[in-house]
């Protein structure tokens, strides 16, 4: 229960009280982190379906199935993405662009990245609207989930926090790696048992989007780490939003 709350209350704005701020509470959270996202992903999706059933069509279900996330985590996420992109572009040394990632304003890198994140997970929940509201929904709770895994993934022994204090230090290097790998395996299985619902090819292509968007986050991750000595919060909103925008941009291909 520990995990759980420590999850919910630090991956999403739902009531869960905190009760343990400590490395145990932080290891059963990040393991819990894909549970958290497949909450945010059905709300989100259920979003999208209400807004079609009225009439709204795809292109605006796809914009409030976007929206939703973002809302449910307080555009935390977004705000880390904006921030890594700004640290990335930066160009300075690993103290200096950490000093850049901590200021309240967004610089021209991350407006960037973040406006063509969002345009490209509009786009590609519009692509997947117009084969039909189970695709979308499928698309919204995959990402939601899968992004939320690649959490648990950075969390992971061996990567250690670029800071001292903050979210990063706290949750940095708590997942042991067979946890993970078990996680990661639970995942891939009910990615493929709802594509199974939907036809044979998304038995095949959901959980295919899944791993191609552990491995984009993967990347972004160890650039991170390289970069900057370790990660931090605003890395952990980075590498959220580049899985889910990944997952969503594989699902519309092949």
């Amino acid at each position: 229960m520990d995990g759980l709350r420590f999850a919910f209350g630090t991956l999403t704005v739902l009531p869960a009280r905190i009760t343990r701020w400590d490395r145990d509470a932080a290891r059963a959270g990040m393991l819990c982190a894909p549970l958290a996202g497949l909450v945010v992903g059905l709300c989100a999706a259920a979003v999208g379906g209400v807004f079609l059933l009225l009439g709204s069509g795809p292109l605006l279900a796809a914009v409030l199935t976007v929206g939703v996330p973002a809302l449910m985590t307080r555009g935390l996420h977004l705000d880390g993405l904006a921030d890594t992109a700004d640290g990335l572009g930066s160009a300075k040394p690993a103290e200096e662009a950490l000093r850049v990632m901590k200021q309240s304003d967004i610089g021209p890198f991350g407006v960037i990245v973040l406006l063509f994140a969002l345009l490209a997970q509009v786009g590609a929940l519009y692509e997947l609207y117009g084969e039909g509201w189970a695709h979308g929904a499928a698309g919204a709770v995959l990402a939601a989930a899968v992004a939320r895994l690649a959490l648990t993934h950075a969390s992971r022994h061996g990567v250690p926090a670029a800071r001292p204090e903050g979210l990063g230090a706290i949750v940095a290097a708590t997942v042991p790696l067979r946890p993970a790998a078990l996680t990661t395996g639970l995942v891939l299985v009910l990615c493929t048992a709802a594509g199974a619902l939907l036809s044979p090819y998304d038995a095949l292509r959901l959980p295919l989007a899944a791993l191609a968007a552990l491995g984009v986050a993967e990347l972004l991750l160890r650039r991170c780490v390289r970069r900057f000595g370790g990660v931090t919060g605003d890395v952990f909103g980075a590498v959220e939003e580049t899985a889910a925008t990944v997952a969503l941009v594989a699902l519309t291909l092949g």
